[in-house]
């Protein structure tokens, strides 16, 4: 399989294709997280990772004249829904804390819309996983918050760390896929894009 581009920082991604022994570098092109307001959460993520994809496609368009404009591109976009609101990032201690007990002794949804694009096909799919957690102390929220700062993180948290261990209940779907990336399904579309 040809070297991919992932339009994506997430070391959480990189880590997930290095495992499934996918050769890539990583471009990524600033783009605004915005979305049409009418659309339904399943088909956020996709429309974010279509706006990753597209800015990393014309960069490499206009910056390298074409040479490399039929380079594998794959961008990936993961929220995180309650009750169908979608909950983003934290921005401090508050709002982490304060989201984290929201989702306390319930059911969300973690759904991360996958992009390919590929000379002029484009590949693109939601990833819907179902999590349920524990009842949550506040000494456990804070503990996690403080130790792990995840403000980088759809929903506050990370399932590979310590509050996914201690806290998750049950897993319907695919795991990886709360990590950031439904590896198995991304590996089998850049199969077909071979075959």
């Amino acid at each position: 399989m040809e070297q991919i581009i992932l339009a994506s920082q997430s070391p959480r991604r990189k880590q997930l294709l290095e495992w499934a022994d996918i050769s890539f570098e990583v471009i990524t092109k600033n783009t605004d997280e915005i979305y049409p307001e009418n659309l339904p959460a399943e088909y956020v993520p996709v429309f974010i990772a279509q706006q990753k994809a597209l800015a990393v496609k014309n960069y490499l368009h206009k910056a390298l004249h074409g040479a490399f404009a039929h380079r594998t591109i794959l961008a990936a976009d993961t929220i995180v829904v309650l009750n169908h609101s979608i909950i983003g990032k934290p921005k401090d201690r508050v709002e982490a804390i304060q989201i984290l007990s929201s989702l306390s002794d319930k059911v969300h949804h973690v759904i991360t819309g996958v992009v390919i694009l590929h000379h002029d096909k484009e590949i693109a799919f939601a990833e819907i996983t179902e999590v349920e957690f524990h009842p949550l102390t506040q000494e456990q929220i804070e503990y996690y918050v403080d130790e792990y700062k995840p403000y980088d993180k759809a929903g506050a948290y990370a399932i590979q760390e310590w509050i996914g261990v201690v806290g998750i209940k049950k897993i319907t779907g695919d795991f990886y896929n709360v990590m950031g990336l439904p590896v198995s399904k991304v590996v089998q579309a850049l199969k077909n894009l071979t075959v």
